[in-house]
């Protein structure tokens, strides 16, 4: 069983982020989906930017690190995961923690310093095209995340929209978003296989 802690997208805690966190539960991990826009969500991608742009990326990362915090506190090695922005906040959070157990990362990720460290096990999930994961960015990712030292993994769903595990989106691709989880799952299990607790 992993503890895990689960990111939302720029979209907000919407249900299908709880349906996740449930899916993962019944899996038997352990689960914290924190609402980082306390209590704000939305139906475009674009109000949704807004509403970072105004609250601020350093305020999300320090949420983000608050509630990241009480779960660290016992010594848990977390699994950071997140959808889009939130997959972006999870990778920052895995790559400063060097105990972290693993990464997740839905629909999204995050750049990285010249000099990140990190031995992370690292699985992406992510549409091909994606207008916000574009293949130049990607690749650049992947090589840095390599040389970073982490054990990295790139699933791409072609034809599917940029949030394709949401159900309650235009996005949403039943395909992609079935095999996105049966994949994450195996990944979950693997990284349970390698520590228990």
């Amino acid at each position: 069983m992993a503890q895990i802690i689960l990111f939302h997208s720029a979209q907000g805690r919407r249900p299908a982020v709880l349906e996740a966190a449930e899916r993962l539960r019944a899996a038997g991990h352990r689960v914290e989906a924190p609402d980082l826009f306390e209590g704000r969500t939305f139906e475009d991608v674009e109000e949704g930017m807004a509403f970072v742009e105004e609250t601020g990326t350093d305020e999300l990362l320090r949420r983000a690190v608050a509630a990241a915090a009480p779960l660290l506190a016992d010594g848990t090695r977390l699994v950071y995961a997140g959808f889009s922005l939130g997959g972006g906040l999870a990778q920052n959070l895995a790559l400063a923690d060097e105990h972290a157990r693993g990464l997740l990362l839905l629909h999204g990720t995050s750049d990285l310093r010249d000099d990140a460290a990190t031995a992370v096990p690292v699985q992406l999930h992510v549409a091909e095209p994606d207008p916000f994961e574009t293949e130049d960015w990607l690749n650049a990712w992947y090589l840095r995340m390599v040389k970073a030292g982490a054990d990295v993994e790139v699933h791409r769903y072609r034809g599917a929209g940029h949030l394709f595990t949401d159900e309650g989106l235009a996005d949403y691709d039943a395909e992609a978003a079935r095999r996105t989880w049966a994949v994450a799952l195996a990944f979950l299990a693997e990284l349970d296989g390698g520590e228990q607790g």
